[in-house]
């Protein structure tokens, strides 16, 4: 009884591969004639374009180890900025001191990233800094040195009151909108001195042409667009100068009744890559069978006929959902800090609290347990 279970389940999976092979047939084979490695795939585009943003979803330790690799083959085509969502621009000085020390401190990396977000123990993000400081290390005195541009500013959280009006928010976001406040720094920082940058933010961040739909009652069609991310004000100013990519990520359900997440383009991404012996690729969207995909996520709400190349310009697959895996927490991030201190700086009070360190941290450690969090995307 075993050995036939065990026969027809194989039998399941062939045929399902069968089905994707004829299904994706052309998509399939765009693949091998034209992916790419994702190094290589990403870095080609800094020939055309001055700005490449990447988009992730947060602390996905495979993704963050794909950007840290980079460093290297970024600066040897030409590209010497990285710049990140994940740091507050208040610490630039710090910051630029610490990836041309003689010594890395591992320490006062920590507590930059502290004082960015007491919650973002995540190793893998300074992880990137120790990397160029490393990179740094091996260059000529006189050689112009890879730098990490820190996109944020310390929001203040202890002004936040409920609820989110926009007085009150205001106040917790004194310097503007985080979005505002990060493109004027890549236009003062990268634009302004005509230099090339690999910019890494979270996925919305770096909407470029596609707009977030947002829904309105009182608009005849019921819908509206949110158009005030980071890529939306960059490629508006600068369209000949911006490329934007997505990591392989789960997409929010349009109708969460019976799941949260959903997999890109109805899964067919994923079983295009399965098809492939899920090798890392890269590959455009723009005007290719996979960009004509079709997406019915909640990305899709408000437009007719939603295809992967409304979404982005280029696509990088480092792996499956089901091994991805989630960062690491920094066992040392919160060492002699005062809890105190800490709940006062939580961010979005409304959305998380936390009674003591111990239970702050196990909130912080479930959201990298990625098996559970994509569990809607990974089949049982």
């Amino acid at each position: 009884m075993k050995n036939k279970c065990l026969f027809l389940f194989a039998l399941v999976l062939f045929s399902s591969f069968l089905k994707s092979q004829t299904l994706y047939n052309s998509e399939y084979n765009y693949i091998q004639e034209k992916g790419m490695d994702p190094s290589q795939y990403l870095v080609s585009k800094f020939q055309r374009y001055d700005l490449v943003l990447l988009g992730e979803d947060h602390a996905i330790k495979d993704h963050l180890d794909f950007v840290k690799d980079l460093i290297p083959r970024l600066y040897e085509n030409g590209v010497t900025n990285l710049c990140m969502e994940f740091g507050a621009f208040e610490m630039q000085n710090k910051l630029d001191s610490l990836m041309n020390a003689e010594e890395y401190n591992e320490q006062l990396a920590r507590d930059m990233m502290f004082y960015y977000n007491v919650g973002w123990a995540y190793k893998e993000y300074t992880d990137i800094y120790r990397k160029v400081w490393e990179f740094n290390k091996t260059l000529p005195a006189d050689k112009k040195k890879f730098r990490i541009v820190n996109l944020s500013y310390q929001y203040d959280w202890t002004k936040y009151s409920f609820p989110r009006t926009p007085e009150n928010m205001s106040k917790v976001f004194y310097l503007g909108t985080p979005d505002d406040f990060r493109t004027k720094i890549i236009e003062k920082e990268i634009i302004a001195k005509q230099e090339k940058a690999l910019v890494y933010m979270g996925s919305v961040h770096v909407f470029t042409k596609y707009y977030l739909p947002i829904l309105k009652m009182n608009n005849d069609n019921f819908c509206d667009y949110d158009t005030g991310f980071v890529g939306n004000r960059l490629y508006r100013k600068y369209p000949q100068k911006i490329f934007n990519i997505m990591l392989h990520f789960p997409f929010q359900a349009k109708d969460k009744s019976n799941v949260n997440w959903v997999s890109p383009a109805d899964g067919a991404i994923e079983a295009i890559m399965t098809m492939n012996n899920d090798k890392p690729v890269g590959f455009d969207l723009r005007d290719t069978p996979l960009g004509k995909l079709p997406d019915n996520s909640f990305f899709s709400m408000c437009y007719n006929d939603f295809r992967m190349e409304d979404f982005f310009d280029g696509y990088i697959f480092i792996s499956p959902f089901r091994n991805l895996q989630g960062c690491t927490i920094d066992s040392l991030y919160f060492e002699n800090k005062d809890w105190a201190e800490i709940k006062k700086h939580m961010p979005d009070p409304d959305w998380r609290t936390a009674k003591d360190v111990d239970e702050y941290i196990k909130q912080i450690s479930e959201y990298v347990d990625v098996k559970k969090r994509y569990s809607d995307v990974i089949e049982k």
